[in-house]
């Protein structure tokens, strides 16, 4: 059924959101430039809608600032790269260099990767001193995040617009298979590296164990992988609404198909404004919005810092294809790792030998070392899967329960406790780990030149 509600709020969007008057020069833009649909709301576009809506404005600005605005803003260094896949979309990539003043670069190159519905800016989110992000650039980390395509800061092409169905044709496994490995592949090139460290959170973990399983010589490519509240396997996972929905998949993708929703909770203006007067610490509503996340990843009031709703909600959603809801939804309903199922036409995809359900995914094949961080209060990442997961992995070096019986999915990003629960661990885990990471890299160089 959540699946189902996602769709109605889509639908809701495209239908009586996108009608909403535009600001004439924003309307030209999108005229004029159908395939490029990711352009930023500016500050003063955003404004005069709300006065269009006779909504208050609001007097801090993080909810209207772009990602390089907000790290700017807080006296980052940054860069916005663009990378382009093979079939044709274009990836946004943020960067905070390890340039600033008074931090001595560690000569390492870390790359992440956000969750389903998310995208670079959950990463910068908490702001300085407390966000991953920021935390390891200040440790003289060469940060970078990417962003899936289809969301926000991705939602561009060489020939498709987002408007047509043909672009949303997509789930995370080719985030897997093509968008990650073209980003890392990109990263590696500008930073003159041979590998990198990769961390990932939710559907980042996921994305990462279809590229290492589909694409093997990737994994000579990462020095570790570092999992937070995996997903994999999920068959045990806990949320009620969750496990409902996997149950109404299949009227999910028909009632995708005859509306015409091909994408999920896209970001837009009018998500930013709810966000502000909606969702700020104090209103009525605002407890509302808060358990409405709850009651999908876990509740945890402790964690969850009020204030920071309008700056989530002028963030994320970040939005998504339907099909990477359904994908998901299909794990549920299986408990396998598969690729995606197409049901009667499996055979015409995978080829005969698949006509009764999709190939699996060999995680044996997985061979880059790989750290998972788990929370029992965590209703999609439930311990019994993180176990399976750990324990089918060609190199799972450890599964690290989170020292916090309360985290639950979202806390890792958003969390009030995350740096001390979460990111210095995981910091102090990397430079553990080091020695043997780099040899194992090192040892594979050896055997490339022997052969």
């Amino acid at each position: 059924m959540f699946s189902i509600a996602l769709l109605f709020l889509s639908m809701f969007n495209i239908f009586v959101v996108q009608s909403l008057p535009l600001a004439s020069d924003l309307e030209e833009a999108v005229q004029s430039f159908d395939h490029i649909a990711s352009m930023p709301y500016t500050k003063e576009e955003i404004r005069a809608l709300k006065q269009k809506l006779n909504l208050p404005d609001s007097s801090d600005d993080d909810e209207y600032l772009s990602v390089p605005e907000l790290i700017t803003k807080y006296g980052y260094p940054v860069e916005e790269h663009f990378v382009t896949t093979k079939d044709g979309y274009i990836l946004r990539v943020h960067r905070i260099p390890p340039t600033r003043k008074g931090i001595a670069p560690c000569n390492r190159t870390i790359f992440l990767m956000h969750g389903i519905l998310m995208s670079s800016a959950d990463w910068v989110i908490l702001g300085p001193q407390e966000a991953f992000a920021y935390y390891l650039a200040d440790l003289g980390y060469d940060v970078w995040m990417g962003n899936a395509r289809g969301n926000s800061q991705s939602k561009n092409h060489t020939k498709l617009s987002p408007r047509h169905r043909k672009f949303w044709d997509f789930s995370w496994h080719e985030v897997g298979e093509i968008d990650l490995p073209t980003m890392i592949d990109y990263v590696l090139k500008e930073t003159n590296q041979k590998a990198l460290y990769h961390v990932g959170h939710s559907q980042g973990t996921t994305t990462f164990y279809v590229m290492c399983s589909e694409l093997p010589k990737y994994n000579k490519k990462i020095i570790a992988h570092y999992s937070l509240a995996p997903i994999a396997y999920m068959k045990h996972t806990f949320s009620p609404i969750l496990r409902i929905s996997s149950k109404f998949v299949k009227l999910g993708e028909i009632l995708s198909s005859i509306f015409g929703v091909e994408q999920i909770l896209p970001h837009d203006n009018l998500m930013t404004d709810l966000g502000n007067d909606l969702c700020a610490a104090g209103d009525l509503t605002e407890v509302v919005c808060r358990d409405t996340i709850f009651m999908i990843c876990g509740f945890d009031n402790a964690e969850f810092n009020n204030t920071l709703m309008p700056t989530l909600m002028g963030h994320t959603p970040a939005g998504s294809s339907a099909k990477q809801m359904f994908h998901y939804a299909q794990l549920i309903d299986s408990g396998h790792f598969r690729q995606y199922d197409y049901g009667l036409a499996n055979a015409l995809h995978y080829g005969p030998t698949h006509a009764l359900g999709p190939p699996s995914y060999d995680l044996k094949k997985i061979k880059a070392p790989v750290y998972i961080y788990y929370s029992r209060n965590d209703w999609l990442s439930n311990e019994k899967d993180v176990t399976k997961l750990c324990q089918d992995l060609g190199n799972c070096k450890s599964q690290v329960l989170v020292a916090e019986d309360r985290f639950n999915h979202l806390d890792y990003l958003w969390g009030i406790h995350a740096k001390q629960m979460i990111y210095t661990v995981v910091a102090d885990d990397i430079v553990n780990h080091l020695p043997k990471d780099e040899q194992r890299l090192h040892e594979a160089d050896e055997e490339d030149e022997q052969e």
